[in-house]
Formats: structure tokens, C-alpha cells, sequence
């Protein structure tokens, strides 16, 4: 009985399993999960010689090769460093079970010309294009049963120089290899090759099911799974009357949750092809969310009815190391940082990778999709084709929002119309850094471009890059000024910093030392390891969905906060918010952490997207003995939304409180010096020193013992200029006073 039972449940497993999509990935998945594979390198480190190579990864990374940056080019007299060929050889069995099945070889990415072979045969044409997954049916050329062999020949430059153009000249690493999984995909004779699915707001589903094998009285099923956790299914049936190979479905659901930023609600989609007995031949299942993207010319980006603002980053595939090769927890760890930026949206020159496309799905971001092109376009054949690939793979994804043709200047505008082709949602087409399609992207727009293009235009405008973070010293230096100029306008549908991370890579051929290439890379607003810098802060509470009206804690301040709600889609009620009330001692005492003195919650109105009104909180009768009074917000997650902070107690109240109880008289006393070059002032262990020549700050002293704070060489002028003149110096009662004088934009700065 025992034997019959395990026939039976093996044949029940097989039956089950067949009806399914199989994937037998040949290599790793990603960065930290590899498969060693046979490598030759022609030429750089370790080449002309056969060695072994983890994959996915970069063979720079491996140690082979040169490491080359995109801006090669821009040197005089230099040719192309990064002409590498590599090979790969790896050996598989596939398992008898996958008789009379359909196998294809998938390749999620490799740099950059792809020449595959399966037991000495050519798999298909070369592949062209770096950045894009490509796959070859190799059915009739495998050993079914017994050993294959597939070897693949990697050119890091491309023999298509529109190729080159558009990838290999350009503003970031050059690497070479396969650089993101390798896969055996397997399905039925008669299966379900791919969808294309329009998902509205309203439950409406309109999907293209592309069909091999499929005859006329076939079925098609659809059902979705609802995200309650209530496994509640609907399924509908739906008759193939012909051949075709692609049959398009439309049915509708009531009472959707509709997917946004705020509420990624995705539901588990179930295709099946049946046969005339109503057999399940094969079924597909994959993710999507209801919600309707709109391009309202003269108007704004419309998601599910409401006009967004896109608070966005750039971000590349990037790791310092593994280069591009990736993986899902560094991109769901990327999704989540984004979103406690208070972003809700980001842009990539290039198609990411699948999972970070999924975490932006689960967690919550609009996404551009863009065909690569920095400022150099990929011709209409090679074009056509990596479009075909990016839109077929990516079109099911509901965060994209946006298709982008190429960047600044890298757009072939006769593949505009191709888009449509293989999107069934007809989302609206953007050329990064031009005014097209009723859609302007101006990059780096000045604080006044707005006068001329903006204010006094009727394109929607959105800044697919703006507040570069190499060039505009930091992400949040102005971009609360920025952002209330432009939000004040009612075509602005919001804007994309430049850039998430700083793009260092560990280098193999130096010891694992870090390198940006120079000043290249380093523009993240965190840094290659995910390192916050001063910027996120700042970020996160300009774009916070709660913005507080400007306010000082006076003694008239009865509790009351007004504040606006900024959220797209959430209604204030569904958040929470606390008070703490600190103390702090002086910072001349050894004692330095701060006392919390009371906390409580702070009552928020019901106030839909864009309203203002007022919070409220019970002030507790210690109130007035506070030193700072912080406010932290919650949103419908549980995950803390922003803090904010005001003084109870203003600088001169503090001190006068402070200072006569930790400093004596005498230690209070300040000090000039005149030095050579130099000119000191001291008072309270505290030294700083300012060189005669530009009055800018050589040295900042702490304690006795002397201990340097990392505060010198400023100040320096941003945004105008600043020529420095004179310097004068003073005893003003206790105080020693230390004066720059300017010409120009600043006329002088005391330091006293």
C-alpha cells in the first residue's frame, strides 16, 4: 500500500508541477548567492588563461579585466580601455520529467555583445545591449536527460557603435560579464508564453495572453487572489474561438482596493489554459495592482483620479560590491530607505532589476522605466529590439507610472511610438531633459527657470533630475526654497533629485580600496554602503507628509500646531503623532544626554490630502521648564513619518540659566591672539583659528586636552560670490570679536 501511495503522489506531483512555469537557474541569483563557472579572460588582470568566475557577477570584480569609468571618452588622446572579451563554459543536466516540454535559456543581463551556445550549437543570434533580460528557445538542442554544455562569449564593448553611444559613454562604471541570473525556463508544449495586463482602478482587467499550442475551443481562466488574507478567489472562464496566438481577455472585479504609494494593495493573478475537457495544460501567476494612470496635458499626471507629485531620486543598480550585480534584499533595503526619505518615487537610466521593480510594487513607489541613452541613442533596429525586451518584461509592474526614451539627448524619437505597441495601459512617453509630449523635463532648473518655461507656460513640468548632489553641495542645501517656488504652480508634478548612492566600487586589483573615480561618483545622497548622510534629514522633513506652519514657541503658544496635510491619497486620521519634552544640560557640563520630562499624543484632525488645520496636545504643567519640545508623526503603517523640533527656552534664556552654573567667572573670560598668520579666539576650553589671509577657519579646538572638531575651511559663498578684503579685531567688553569684510555678495562676518 505504502509503494502505491508514493506512485500515486508522485504521479500527482508531476501532474501538478507540469502545469506550471519551471525556472532551473544555471547560476546564482544574485550578489552573495553565485555559481562557479569556467572563465577565460583575453585580456587585463588574470587573462589568456583559463580560471573560475562566481556568477552573476562582474569579471572586474572577479579580478579580471580593467576597470574602466564611463567618461573614458572626455580624456584627450585616450581610446577605449574597456575592449575585454570574456568566456564562459558551465555544464547542467536537465531532468527527463522535461520531455516534450518547451526549454528556454533566460539571461537577465550581461555586458554588453551575448553569444550563447548549447552543446557546440548557437543558440541564436548575438544579443546586443547590456542592460536588458533576452532568452533563446533551445528545445531541440539539449540533452535531455544527460550532461549539456553551454558556453557564452561576453564582448564588453559592442560591435554596434549606437550600442556603445548610448551605454559605454557615460556618467557611471564600466563593467564587463553576466551580471544578473542565468535560468532554464520550462513549460508545456501548449502554454501561456506571457501577459500584458491593464489593471484599472475600477476592477476592470484587460490582459493580452500570448499562446503557444492553443487550439480553437481551448479556455482561458483568470482569477485573482484578494490581499485580506481572506484567500478569497474569483475565476472566469473565457473560449478561445481560433488559433490565434494572442487572445485578449476583459472581465471586471467590484470592490478593488486600487494600488498607490501609500496603499500598494497587489493581487495574486492566476491565468490558465484548459483544454477542451477542461485539463489544465499550463497556468501563469504574477502580481499585479488595479490603478489607472492618466497624462492630462495642461493639467498633471494623474493616478486613480488624483493629480500626483512625484517627490523622486535617481537611483542606478548598483553595489560597491558587486557592481551592478545586485539583489533582493539590497533593493528591498534601498525601497525602504527612499521611503523614509518621505520620497514616494524613482527613476533609473536603465530597466532595474525584476526585484527591485517588486519591492517598489510591495512597498510602495512610482517608478520611470527609462530605455537607456545617456545623451547618445541606440539606433532604430538595436532600439526597437531593447525597447520590445524592457516594456515585455516590465509592463505588468503597477509602479511604473512613466516610460522614459533615453536621457539627455540620448532619445531615438522614431521608437516613441513602440512603446504603445507592447504596453496595453498606454502610459505616457518622456524624453528626460526636453519639453516633449506636453511633458517638460528641464534638468537643473535654476531657482527663477520657472519665469520662463514654468510660470508663464502650460506644459506640465517635472524636473527628471534637479538638486544634484555633487554639484549643489548636498541634496538638502535649497530644496526647501526649490520646492516651494515650484509646488506653488499647478502644472508641477514634481521632480527627481540626483543622485540615491554614491557609486564607489570595491576594487579587486587594489586591495578592496573603495574608488569613485575621482569626484565621478560620489554625488549619493547616501553613501556606497547606504551611510545616511546630513541630507536625508533634511529631505525627510521638507517632504514629510505633514508640513507644519512656521511656528515659535512663545508664551502665548496654547498646544495648537496648524499643519497641512500633503499626502496624496491619506487621510490625517489614520496617523498618530507624540510629544517629548526634554531638558538639556549645558554642553559645558560633563554631563551631555538629555532628560525627557514628559510625553503624551498629540491629537490629529481628520483632514483629507491638501487641507490644513490644527493639531492639539494637552500641555503638561512642567511645559515651561523644557528646553525642547519634539513632535514625532506616525504613518497608517506604524513607521515614523518625521520628527520635528522647536525651543521651549531660546538661546539667551538658556544660556543665562546654564553657563553661571557650569563655568566659573574667570573661565568665561574670552581671549584674543595674534599669530603670524593666525588670529585666536578662546573662551570656555573652546579655540578657533582664522587665517589672516582669508578668514577662513583653520583649526576648532575642544577641552584642555585640545581635541580637533572637524569644522574648518569655511565660510565658503554659494550661489554668488564673495571676495574677501580685510579683517579687524576687538575687545567688546568680555567679548573678543574677530570681523571679515567682503566685497560682493556678503559684506562682512563677525565672529565674537
Amino acid at each position: 500500500m505504502k509503494l502505491i501511495l508514493s506512485f500515486l503522489f508522485a504521479f500527482l506531483f508531476l501532474t501538478a508541477s507540469a502545469q506550471s512555469t519551471h525556472r532551473q537557474y544555471l547560476s546564482g541569483e544574485g550578489l552573495n548567492h553565485t555559481v562557479t563557472w569556467d572563465f577565460y579572460c583575453s585580456d587585463g588582470n588574470n587573462s589568456q588563461r583559463w580560471s573560475k568566475i562566481e556568477v552573476p557577477s562582474q569579471w572586474e570584480l572577479q579580478g579580471f579585466g580593467t576597470y574602466t569609468y564611463g567618461r573614458w571618452y572626455k580624456e584627450k588622446g585616450v581610446k577605449n580601455p574597456s575592449m575585454e572579451t570574456g568566456i564562459y563554459r558551465h555544464s547542467f543536466k536537465v531532468p527527463k520529467t522535461y520531455k516534450d516540454h518547451t526549454v528556454r535559456i533566460v539571461f537577465d543581463g550581461v555586458m554588453t555583445d551575448t553569444e550563447v551556445f548549447v552543446n557546440g550549437f548557437p543558440a541564436g543570434p548575438v544579443h546586443q545591449g547590456g542592460f536588458y533580460r533576452f532568452s533563446y528557445d533551445i528545445t531541440d538542442l539539449l540533452n535531455v536527460g544527460g550532461k549539456n554544455k553551454l558556453e557564452v562569449r561576453v564582448n564588453k564593448h559592442s560591435a554596434n557603435k549606437s550600442v556603445n553611444a548610448a551605454e559605454r559613454k557615460a556618467d557611471w562604471w564600466l563593467f564587463g560579464g553576466i551580471y544578473r541570473p542565468v535560468w532554464l525556463e520550462i513549460k508545456p508544449k501548449e502554454h501561456i508564453g506571457r501577459i500584458a495586463v491593464n489593471a484599472s482602478a475600477d476592477g476592470e482587467l484587460q490582459a493580452d495572453v500570448y499562446l503557444t499550442g492553443a487550439r480553437r475551443g481551448y479556455r482561458l481562466s483568470a482569477a485573482i487572489a484578494f490581499p485580506d488574507g481572506s484567500n478569497k478567489t474569483e475565476e472566469r472562464f473565457f473560449t478561445l474561438a481560433d488559433t490565434a496566438s494572442m487572445y485578449r481577455i476583459n472581465t471586471r472585479w467590484k470592490e478593488v482596493r486600487t494600488w498607490t504609494p501609500e496603499t500598494p494593495n497587489l493581487y495574486l493573478l492566476t491565468m490558465k489554459l484548459l483544454d477542451a475537457e477542461g485539463r489544465i495544460l499550463h497556468q501563469h501567476q504574477e502580481r499585479i495592482g488595479f490603478r489607472t494612470v492618466e497624462f492630462r496635458p495642461k493639467d498633471g499626471l494623474y493616478v486613480n483620479g488624483v493629480k500626483i507629485v512625484m517627490k523622486g531620486i535617481n537611483r542606478h543598480s548598483f553595489h560597491p560590491d558587486g557592481g551592478r550585480t545586485t539583489n533582493k534584499e539590497i533593493s528591498i533595503q534601498d525601497v525602504l530607505l527612499i521611503k523614509e526619505m518621505n520620497m514616494n518615487a524613482v527613476r533609473s537610466h536603465y530597466p532595474p532589476d525584476t526585484h527591485f521593480l517588486e519591492a517598489c510594487d510591495s512597498l510602495g513607489l512610482f517608478v520611470i522605466d527609462e530605455l537607456a541613452g545617456w545623451q547618445n541613442a541606440y539606433d532604430s533596429t538595436v532600439g526597437r529590439r531593447l525597447l520590445e525586451e524592457m516594456v515585455v518584461r516590465d509592463a505588468n509592474h503597477p509602479s511604473i507610472v512613466l516610460w522614459s526614451n533615453g536621457n539627455e539627448g540620448g532619445w531615438n524619437t522614431a521608437l516613441d511610438k513602440y512603446f504603445s505597441c507592447y504596453d496595453p495601459q498606454q502610459r505616457h512617453v518622456i524624453h528626460p531633459w526636453a519639453d516633449f509630449n506636453g511633458l517638460d523635463t528641464h534638468h537643473y532648473p535654476a531657482y527663477l527657470t520657472g519665469v520662463g518655461r514654468f510660470t508663464n507656460g502650460y506644459n506640465v513640468f517635472m524636473p527628471t533630475e534637479f538638486m544634484h548632489g555633487q554639484y549643489d553641495q548636498g541634496h538638502g542645501a535649497g530644496l526647501e526654497d526649490f520646492w516651494a517656488n515650484y509646488t506653488s504652480h499647478p502644472l508641477f508634478a514634481g521632480g527627481f533629485m540626483w543622485a540615491f548612492s554614491d557609486e564607489a566600487v570595491r576594487r579587486s586589483d587594489r586591495n578592496g580600496q573603495l574608488d569613485s573615480d575621482k569626484f565621478n561618483a560620489p554625488d549619493g545622497i547616501v553613501g556606497p554602503y547606504r551611510e545616511r548622510e546630513g541630507s536625508v534629514y533634511t529631505v525627510r522633513e521638507v517632504w514629510a507628509p505633514i508640513q507644519f506652519r512656521q511656528l515659535y514657541i512663545t508664551p502665548s503658544f496654547r498646544g495648537e500646531f496648524a499643519l497641512t496635510n500633503t499626502y496624496l491619497y491619506t487621510n490625517l486620521r489614520d496617523c498618530r503623532m507624540n510629544y517629548r519634552l526634554y531638558r538639556y544640560p549645558s554642553p559645558l557640563r560633563e554631563e551631555t544626554l538629555s532628560c525627557c520630562i514628559d510625553s503624551g499624543e498629540v491629537c490629529l484632525p481628520s483632514l483629507c490630502p491638501g487641507e490644513t488645520g490644527y493639531a492639539r496636545m494637552q500641555m503638561p504643567s512642567c511645559f515651561w521648564e523644557a528646553d525642547v519640545l519634539e513632535l514625532e508623526a506616525f504613518g497608517p503603517d506604524g513607521k515614523s513619518i518625521c520628527n520635528w523640533t522647536w525651543p521651549v527656552r531660546y538661546a539667551g534664556d538658556y544660556l543665562k540659566r546654564e553657563i553661571p552654573r557650569s563655568v566659573p567667572k574667570q573661565e568665561r573670560a574670552s581671549v584674543l591672539q595674534d599669530h603670524d598668520s593666525l588670529v585666536t579666539l578662546s573662551a570656555n576650553d573652546i579655540t578657533v583659528a582664522f587665517r589672516k589671509a582669508d578668514a577662513t577657519i583653520a583649526r576648532v579646538q575642544k577641552g584642555k586636552e585640545g581635541v580637533e572638531v572637524p569644522l574648518t575651511d569655511g565660510p565658503l559663498p554659494v550661489g554668488m560670490k564673495m571676495e574677501f578684503t580685510r579683517y579687524t579685531v576687538r575687545m567688546d567688553g568680555e567679548d573678543a570679536v574677530f570681523c571679515a569684510h567682503y566685497r560682493g555678495g556678503v559684506d562682512s562676518i563677525q565672529w565674537c
